[in-house]
């Protein structure tokens, strides 16, 4: 299975996260998976990539040029794929995967789920979408989709495959895995 993670270019400032990334690339890899991720070197995206290689992944990178004219990609990836603008790259990505999930990182990362989520609601897109709410990230997040669900302005039926997990055993078990 093709796992797309989407997460932040940076490490953010709880060590904790870091540590998530790392088991969560490393289960990907242990679990005879593969990663679709972003492409880059940095933050939390190089962590997860590393992990998930020295684990046995396959490790696919979609970036933008203008990040490759930063040298910004992970040079040791099994395969980079280099698109002309973000929102080619947020296709391939979804075009890749098999399942999603969002890991803890900054605007980027939320709007890429947020893509996910409204093709999951369309029917444009049948595949489990995982929040990672590692101790409470998404909780806002959480909280303004049933909000949504409450003013009528979607279904539970529409968000079926969007899934919250608090943990990286969470994680598994709505995988299947």
């Amino acid at each position: 299975m093709n796992i797309t993670v989407y997460l932040g270019a940076n490490e953010g400032n709880d060590p904790s996260i870091a540590e998530a990334a790392r088991e969560l690339g490393a289960w990907i890899g242990e679990s005879g998976n593969n990663l679709v991720y972003g492409g880059s070197k940095v933050g939390l995206m190089g962590i997860l990539a590393e992990s998930a290689l020295d684990a046995g992944a396959q490790v696919t990178g979609v970036e933008p040029q203008f990040f490759i004219d930063q040298a910004v990609q992970l040079d040791t990836i099994t395969r980079l794929i280099v698109t002309d603008t973000m929102a080619e790259r947020k296709a391939k990505m979804i075009e890749l995967g098999d399942a999603f999930i969002a890991f803890p990182g900054g605007s980027g990362t939320l709007e890429e789920v947020s893509e996910v989520m409204s093709m999951l609601s369309l029917s444009h897109l049948d595949a489990p979408c995982i929040i990672y709410n590692l101790d409470g990230y998404y909780n806002h997040l959480k909280a303004q989709i049933n909000l949504m669900i409450e003013k009528g302005f979607s279904t539970p039926e529409r968000l079926k495959h969007v899934h919250f997990a608090s943990n990286l055993n969470d994680v598994k078990g709505i995988l299947g895995r």
